[in-house]
C-alpha cells in the first residue's frame, strides 16, 4: 500500500486574540545509542521543568521546519525532522495581560527529530539544561500526561 502524503507549505500567519487556543510546534528529539532509543528533554526558562524543544509558528516555515529549528534554537540539535507528527498534546499557558494573568491553551503538534549533530553553542545555551534519556524515563518527568504517554510509546525503529 501506498500513502500520498500531498505537499506541505509555507504557514501563513494571521492576528489573534491573546488568550485564543494558540499552536505550537514540537520537537521530540532522539538518537539512538548501543542499539536503545534516547530522548532529549529540556529544561524550560522560567519554571525549569522538563519539557521539549517547542515553539510558536514562524512565517515562512512549514511545521515540522518549525519544529526543528527549535530543536536547533532550544537545544542545539541539527538533524532529520520527519514529516508526519508523532502525535498533539495541549497545556494552558499563563500570559501577561492589561488584566492580570490569562489562561491561554495551547495545542503542541509533535514531530520526530533524529539527532545529527549536538553542539554546545546555540541561541538558548545557558539558559536551559538538556539531558537524553530513555523514553520511559522522560515519560516520567513531564507534567503534560499526553505528552508522557507519546514519550512511553514511542519507537525509533518505526521512523526508518
Amino acid at each position: 500500500m501506498t500513502i500520498h502524503v500531498p505537499k506541505q507549505h509555507p504557514i501563513n500567519l494571521r492576528a489573534a486574540r491573546k488568550t485564543d487556543l494558540r499552536s505550537q510546534f514540537g520537537a521530540l528529539v532522539y538518537r539512538i545509542r548501543n542499539g536503545k532509543t534516547q530522548v532529549l528533554l529540556i529544561t524550560s526558562r522560567k519554571t525549569k521543568r522538563w519539557i521539549i524543544p517547542k515553539g510558536w509558528p514562524m512565517s515562512g516555515y512549514t511545521a515540522p521546519q518549525a519544529a526543528a529549528q527549535e530543536a536547533w534554537e532550544e537545544a542545539g540539535v541539527r538533524g532529520k525532522v520527519h514529516d508526519f507528527p508523532l502525535g498533539f498534546y495541549s497545556y494552558t499557558k499563563e500570559i501577561e495581560t492589561r488584566g492580570g494573568l490569562m489562561p491561554m491553551p495551547v495545542l503542541v503538534t509533535v514531530y520526530p527529530v533524529k539527532a545529527r549533530k549536538c553542539v554546545a553553542d546555540f541561541p538558548e545555551a545557558g539558559q536551559r539544561r538538556q539531558k537524553w534519556m530513555s523514553p520511559k524515563k522522560a515519560a516520567s518527568l513531564v507534567r503534560e500526561k499526553h505528552l508522557a504517554k507519546m514519550l512511553r510509546d514511542f519507537d525509533a525503529r518505526i521512523l526508518r
